[in-house]
């Protein structure tokens, strides 16, 4: 569903990614791990547009996008929820998710406010209130589902858990794994692979903007020498 091939990417002259593969399967959730700075945030900004590849090639449902912009991008139905999660502070919750709206596509769950107000029954709790009186784990909740008024196919997600106390962290995994059962393919970027193993299928590790390891997550755990060598803090 969604192709990295080969892409390099830096900020000015300080190259990040280095001829990374990377691929999201339709239907799936991956997780992206790696240490704080193995380019990780940094790969799910370039495929969302924005920052520009300086080579490689972007694929999403078989069309390049590495050259398009971000809003451009985001009506193919990449949706995108960027670790500080950036929310209208002064917009009420039904406001902030009339923001994302978008119209219903082809191949991609359908959503609307009252639908992920039974996703998310905190904000049904809390339409009126506005965002910047919200807590952190709500407004994790605001900023997924502003993106979901999108009508995403697939969805980028960037250290959903940071931050989070652990019952919220549970309660924002099994709102991910609803959301691969609505039909939603989701690359979440994460460095706790303790957190990743609750929601993801398959695992991928870059180390310094090279991609190291893909497979199941099981691989993963059964191999103690590889979790050590880039995961380990």
């Amino acid at each position: 569903m969604l192709e990295l091939r080969h892409v390099s990417a830096s900020y000015g002259r300080a190259q990040i990614l280095f001829d990374l593969d990377l691929e999201l399967r339709a239907g799936e959730i991956a997780a992206l791990l790696g240490r704080n700075g193995a380019g990780k945030t940094t790969a799910l900004k370039t495929a969302i547009g924005l920052l520009s590849p300086t080579s490689g090639t972007i694929l999403f449902n078989g069309e390049q996008i590495h050259d398009l912009q971000p809003y451009q991008i985001a009506r193919l139905g990449l949706g995108y929820v960027p670790e500080d999660r950036r929310i209208f502070t002064d917009l009420t919750v039904m406001e902030n998710l009339e923001v994302g709206r978008q119209p219903p596509r082809a191949g991609a769950p359908r959503w609307t406010p009252e639908k992920l107000c039974e996703l998310f029954p905190n904000l049904g709790r809390l339409r009126g209130r506005r965002g910047g009186s919200m807590s952190g784990g709500e407004q994790q909740m605001l900023t997924i589902a502003r993106a979901l008024m999108g009508n995403p196919s697939a969805l980028l997600l960037d250290e959903p858990f940071e931050g989070l106390a652990p019952l919220i962290v549970d309660g924002i995994a099994k709102t991910i794994r609803e959301l691969k059962r609505e039909g939603l393919s989701v690359l979440l970027c994460e460095q706790n692979l303790r957190y990743a193993r609750l929601v993801a299928d398959r695992a991928c590790i870059i180390e310094k903007g090279r991609l190291c390891y893909s497979g199941p997550l099981a691989g993963l755990d059964a191999d103690a020498a590889l979790r050590e060598r880039y995961l380990s803090v």
